[in-house]
């Protein structure tokens, strides 16, 4: 069974990074359809509300020498048991009880993920989860089942 190991956001009164990525660890979050974690100064509109990753992949990443701590690689929610990876555009994910996302594109890093990472963007890729949207908000807690629905696509 695939389940939710972490959740961190950048409260919106956060100021700017000491050195890496904003994020504060939280056992339970507020998913807001339309704008991805509560409260979180890097949600809002259009499909890169939330970064997802799996923890799989991070283990990988720590072995390569990156900073893999929580939040370290930019994300927001690390799964473990679904290979997020792989998911293509369309796959919508369900996590705890109501929560459902949408996957909207891989992950790829940014110019700030190879200033604290120290390493090439391109080390990476493939490794760093995809960017979701939103769909269905709900409450959503470290333990919670992960699963993947059929794809929007694949129910026409």
């Amino acid at each position: 069974m695939s389940e939710l190991v972490s959740i961190v956001y950048k409260p919106k009164d956060a100021g700017p990074p000491a050195g890496g990525y904003t994020r504060v660890p939280v056992q339970q979050a507020q998913l807001v359809a339309g704008h991805g974690v509560e409260g979180d100064a890097k949600g809002g509109g259009g499909g890169r509300q939330l970064n997802i990753m799996s923890a799989e992949s991070l283990q990988r990443l720590a072995r390569e020498g990156f900073h893999t701590a929580p939040g370290e690689l930019g994300e927001q929610l690390i799964v473990a048991g679904l290979p997020v990876d792989s998911l293509p555009a369309g796959a919508r994910v369900q996590i705890g009880e109501s929560a459902c996302v949408e996957v909207v594109e891989p992950r790829t890093g940014c110019a700030r993920f190879e200033e604290y990472q120290g390493k090439q963007r391109q080390a990476a890729a493939g490794q760093v989860g995809v960017m979701a949207r939103v769909l269905t908000g709900g409450l959503i807690r470290v333990g919670d089942s992960v699963r993947r629905l059929e794809d929007a696509s694949s129910t026409d």
